[in-house]
């Protein structure tokens, strides 16, 4: 079943990374604007706790900042899309209306992930194996938004796997 694009813009992502030109999408209302500055929160909260769980080091700390700054700019697009679809009448909307803004939507969110993941490759490059494998851990890690089976999270739990 497909989710409708208003559903997908306000999923988190990491990507959701994830993830910001969110100050160039000018909030039409206060409630879009608070939208706005709590999407921009979110991503800067994700951005700061990856940064702390990848153990960045100083010298590796002008990739990261290529890595953030694709998340924002993700996010950005995202909220922008979003904003644009708010502006919107439903009523006046055809399914193949909906469709073609789902496609957008979607389309936003892989081409975030191609500029996330050619910063991030970037960055991953550059690690040492055992950081490395510290990212390898943290990126296995179902988004927040992702259900997880209570087998599951125990599972990881007992891996080591962090956050569940």
């Amino acid at each position: 079943m497909l989710a409708s694009p208003l559903t997908v813009a306000r999923a988190d992502s990491a990507t959701n990374a994830a993830i910001q030109l969110a100050q160039a999408a000018a909030p039409q209302n206060q409630a879009a604007a608070r939208a706005t500055k709590t999407k921009g929160e979110t991503v800067e909260q994700r951005i700061t706790s990856l940064h702390t769980a990848l153990k960045i080091t100083p010298e590796e700390e002008s990739k990261w900042n290529n890595v953030a700054q694709a998340m924002r700019e993700n996010a950005a697009a995202l909220q922008k899309l979003a904003a644009e679809r708010t502006t919107q009448a439903p009523q006046g909307m055809t399914a193949v209306d909906d469709l073609k803004a789902y496609e957008k939507f979607a389309q936003a969110h892989v081409d975030g992930l191609k500029n996330l993941t050619s910063a991030f490759q970037t960055l991953y490059d550059s690690m040492p194996d055992p950081q490395k494998k510290v990212a390898d851990q943290v990126f296995l890690l179902a988004p927040s938004n992702v259900k997880v089976s209570d087998e599951e999270r125990q599972r990881l739990q007992e891996r080591n796997f962090g956050r569940y």
